[in-house]
């Protein structure tokens, strides 16, 4: 029998819900961006270079400015960081099992991945809420 989420948790889901869906959505476009980075440095060997004298795209190892290729690369760490505690906040409000912990989890590091999973995981939830408001209003009617 799955586990349900406790009652006194109930409240705390929705919010965890919305920072699931932001921080998914955030890290998964970083984590494109990342891609689209890696991309242009190894494969056409140029970097992302904002301020210089030569504009934006500058070759490999010349940046004399503010590296964006090295920024997008942090904040996707740090973005992912963020995505990692939603997880954990989310999987262990709702009580799922640890292998739907690590499915979301690889949301920050397979492309495109988080922004499936964020809809099917809020479409999950929203559900759940519902169906329990549901059963919680049935219930109270049925004692008065």
């Amino acid at each position: 029998m799955p586990l349900e989420p406790k009652r006194a948790d109930i409240p705390s889901i929705p919010g965890a819900l919305k920072l699931y869906q932001t921080s998914s959505i955030i890290t998964g476009v970083f984590l494109l961006l990342l891609c689209a980075e890696v991309i242009l440095k190894f494969g056409f060997q140029y970097e992302l270079e904002l301020g210089g004298p030569y504009g934006l795209l500058v070759p490999r190892d010349t940046v004399t400015a503010f590296n964006l290729s090295t920024a997008i690369l942090i904040m996707h760490g740090w973005f992912y960081v963020l995505y990692l505690f939603a997880d954990f906040r989310l999987w262990s409000l709702m009580r799922w099992p640890f292998s739907r912990f690590l499915l979301i989890a690889l949301g920050g590091v397979i492309p495109t991945l988080s922004f499936f999973l964020e809809g099917r995981v809020a479409r999950e939830v929203r559900a759940w809420l519902s169906a329990r408001a549901l059963s919680d209003a049935e219930g109270a009617e049925a004692r008065s």
